[in-house]
C-alpha cells in the first residue's frame, strides 16, 4: 500500500525525530507514522530494502532500526531532509511507494 498523498490533511505532526516532523498517530512498534514534511516516508509502508539510500545522490536517508514493526525492522529515515534536491529518484525507485517528495 502506497503512502497516502493526502496524509498532511488527514494526520497531524505528533513529534520530531532526527530534526524532521513525524505525522501520526504513532503507536510503536506497530504504527510508526510518516516521517518528514518535504521528503516523506511512510514507515508503516516502508519495507526496509534501502533502495532509496542507494539511489539518493545527496544522501538524504539513513536506515534505522524499528524492532517489532510487522512490515520490517528497518526503515528509511530522511535525516537530511533539507538536503533533498527533489530529483525524485527515491520516489520512483521505492517498490512499496512509501516515499512522497513534496515539490
Amino acid at each position: 500500500m502506497a503512502i497516502d498523498p493526502d496524509f498532511k490533511s488527514k494526520m497531524k505532526v505528533v513529534e520530531k525525530h532526527a530534526g524532521h516532523d513525524v505525522w501520526g498517530p504513532v503507536s510503536p512498534p506497530k504504527k510508526l507514522g510518516v516521517h518528514g514534511s518535504q521528503t516523506c516516508v511512510d514507515w508503516d509502508t516502508c519495507n526496509g530494502d534501502g533502495i532509496c539510500v542507494e539511489v539518493c545522490p545527496v544522501n538524504v536517508y539513513e536506515m534505522v532500526n524499528t524492532s517489532g514493526h510487522p512490515t520490517s525492522e528497518k526503515k528509511s529515515d530522511p535525516v537530511r531532509e533539507p538536503d533533498c534536491i527533489k530529483c525524485m529518484a527515491c520516489e520512483v525507485s521505492c517498490p512499496t511507494q512509501a516515499i512522497k517528495i513534496e515539490k
